[in-house]
């Protein structure tokens, strides 16, 4: 039976042969952190060789997603602790003996005056889009800082996740998150100057069709995706 012959000394690599093969394997890693995992996991590219792979939308989609898995365990959260606190108050039994006052006439009825129509809100712009399943928009209202704008939104077909947040001036914030919501309304007041306004998605099986209002103080209405 033969045996395999040990390899001489001359044969091992050196040591400087085994520290520029470990430098080229960092590198070679730093590499592939940068160009691939960065943007296909956390939506970062600082080279843009993954937008240009497609590996940075991956990202994108990955962390859109991760924020709507938490935005869905907070209104669970919210959802669980307000259903647990209320406490339901029976009515205190009249002590026995309690002299019952009678009760005063009823004094003669007479004609009110029928109160006045309240004005619906005028609006000042109205989108309707169709989105079918997966897929998302987002509009953004040009506004200055402490501008206030009015809003009221409706998903019909289905209920929609949104995002309200705003970009400018080298800042962002996010106002508001919400899962499955049918429908919103409310007031939009600007942290500071730049564009704020709402990201949807579909996670329907079917199309829905969002009908989007607003007015107010702003500068103009855009469809960014």
């Amino acid at each position: 039976m033969y045996n395999t012959d040990m390899p001489s000394q001359n044969e091992l690599p050196g040591t400087a042969r085994l520290i520029r093969s470990t430098i080229i394997a960092a590198v070679v890693a730093l590499v592939l952190l940068v160009t691939v995992v960065m943007p296909a996991e956390y939506a970062m590219d600082p080279t843009g060789a993954g937008r240009l792979l497609g590996l940075t939308e991956m990202g994108e989609i990955k962390k859109q997603l991760e924020e709507e898995a938490d935005a869905d365990e907070a209104v669970q959260m919210v959802s669980v602790q307000s259903s647990s606190g209320e406490n339901i108050s029976e009515p205190a039994e009249p002590a026995s003996g309690t002299v019952v006052a009678p009760e005063p006439e009823a004094a003669p009825e007479t004609e009110e005056a029928a109160p006045e129509p309240v004005a619906a809100p005028e609006w000042q712009d109205e989108l309707r889009v169709v989105l079918t399943p997966g897929e998302g928009t987002e509009f953004k209202l040009t506004m200055e800082e402490g501008a206030i704008a009015r809003f009221s939104w409706v998903s019909e077909g289905g209920p929609i996740n949104y995002d309200t947040h705003g970009d400018g001036s080298g800042q962002s914030i996010s106002y508001e998150k919400g899962r499955g919501v049918p429908q919103d309304e409310g007031e939009l007041e600007a942290a500071f100057t730049g564009n704020h306004g709402w990201f949807f998605r579909n996670r329907n099986d079917n199309d829905i069709t969002l009908v989007l209002r607003t007015g107010g103080d702003y500068g103009e209405l855009k469809k960014m995706l």
